[in-house]
């Protein structure tokens, strides 16, 4: 297990930024680090690294896997090794939960979407929630299809 590296969620965040580029969403970077000093006595650095931030809107968006996160409609609980693997999806969660107030402590919004949320019948839920980030209106916002999915008639 040690040696199994995370290759991240390279196709969910690249679906993101179609979604970002075919609505005129500017002023994100991807994969920034965003870390501050918190504690008095030996100062312990607090790092985080959300999918996408909006350093000028002080915005951090996160895509969660539905597995790894534990996704309440989309999570499949392994039946091998059900202990571990609860305990480390609850530790997620949890770890999720901190990030979030401490984003949320020092004035950042924070933005947490579902893997389940980029596919297309999920479009205006999902637009209504990057409305925040600016650069498009709800009732104007368009979805693109993943490569390979069919167009929506």
């Amino acid at each position: 297990m040690s040696r199994i590296r995370s290759t991240g969620n390279k196709a969910t965040e690249l679906q993101l930024i179609q979604i970002f580029r075919a609505n005129g969403i500017r002023g994100w970077r991807r994969g920034a680090s965003l870390q501050w000093k918190v504690g008095s006595a030996k100062l312990k650095t607090f790092r985080v690294k959300p999918d996408f931030v909006f350093p000028k809107l002080k915005t951090a968006v996160f895509v969660d896997g539905c597995f790894w996160h534990g996704c309440p409609k989309h999570a499949i609980w392994p039946k091998t090794r059900a202990a571990f693997w609860r305990k480390k999806i609850e530790g997620n969660r949890t770890r999720d939960r901190r990030v979030n107030r401490a984003l949320r402590g020092r004035g950042w919004a924070v933005i947490r979407i579902w893997e389940h949320e980029l596919r297309r019948k999920n479009e205006a839920c999902l637009l209504r929630r990057l409305a925040v980030v600016g650069g498009t209106k709800p009732g104007r916002a368009k979805m693109v299809a993943p490569k390979g999915a069919a167009p929506k008639r």
